[in-house]
């Protein structure tokens, strides 16, 4: 057993957009921050999002929530701490493939490493970046780096009409998975085989944790997967309406402590926590 796992009650898995981070405010609600210090004494906290939370736009949201361990991109990368326990990188041939028929439809590809942003057709991330929150000074690169394995990713992000685009993609990349954004402007964009719940289920294994001792926060398409598969899945109030109808548990918006509600309503944190505190 893991050193210190006998003292685990079990691993609560969050979401970052739309459930620990208002996106409309961008910060992190006072009581959700609460919540997380408080369960801290008897659970893990890990990250389970879409994001390279070592990225540049990220790094401080990885700070302040400061998570035994990190799934980014939808279980493609795994951290505990700054220790790498898993890493995918997606083919340079496959990349290629990509790279042209983008060229050919005008779809854009890309993701960010760093501070470094390479994407096709950049003007659409651009407009998605608008769309989804605000304007984002992007460090623009060539995507021919990538392809030319300078530059290794595990998964990419999409950036457009998702309900108009997304079956070319699927029919030209059976192998891809995408995970749409709750905008409609974009997705994530994995190799199928990997998610969240393949995430949870690295990181149980490394934590010598029962998957049936773990809780999953979630409001996106991304989410469905590991808010099936954890011991209590929990949706937030302001998740799409078929997260919901599979959830365990609906909690309130992210806006109205949601996460701290659920943490009470599920036994998680306690009246003997708050006092402890």
């Amino acid at each position: 057993m893991r050193k210190g796992s006998e003292d685990i009650r079990g691993i609560v898995f969050f979401d970052l957009d739309g459930t620990l981070l208002d996106n409309d405010k961008n910060a992190i609600p006072d009581s959700t921050k609460r919540a997380l210090e408080l369960l801290r004494r008897h659970y893990k906290v890990v990250l389970s999002t879409g994001r390279d939370m070592d990225s540049h736009y990220s790094v401080r949201w990885k700070a302040e929530v400061a998570p035994d361990a990190i799934i980014h991109m939808n279980g493609t990368k795994i951290t505990v701490g700054d220790e790498p326990i898993f890493e995918h990188y997606m083919d340079p041939e496959l990349l290629s493939r990509i790279y042209d028929f983008s060229m050919k439809t005008g779809i854009c590809f890309g993701t960010t490493i760093g501070d470094r942003d390479y994407y096709t057709n950049p003007e659409k991330k651009d407009r998605a970046d608008l769309a989804f929150t605000r304007a984002i000074r992007r460090n623009y690169c060539p995507f021919s780096e990538l392809i030319e394995g300078k530059v290794r990713i595990h998964a990419l992000s999409y950036a457009g009409d998702l309900d108009r685009e997304r079956p070319m993609v699927e029919s030209a990349f059976p192998q891809l998975e995408l995970f749409g954004f709750d905008s409609g402007v974009g997705a994530d964009v994995v190799e199928k085989g990997f998610s969240k719940a393949d995430g949870m289920r690295r990181v149980c294994a490394y934590y010598e944790v029962d998957e049936d001792r773990t809780y999953a926060f979630g409001d996106s398409e991304n989410d469905i997967m590991i808010i099936r598969e954890a011991g209590t899945g929990v949706a937030m109030g302001n998740a799409v309406e078929h997260l919901k109808a599979l959830a365990d548990h609906v909690t309130a918006p992210i806006w109205d402590d949601g996460i701290y509600k659920a943490c009470v309503q599920l036994g998680l944190i306690g009246e003997e926590d708050e006092k402890r505190a």
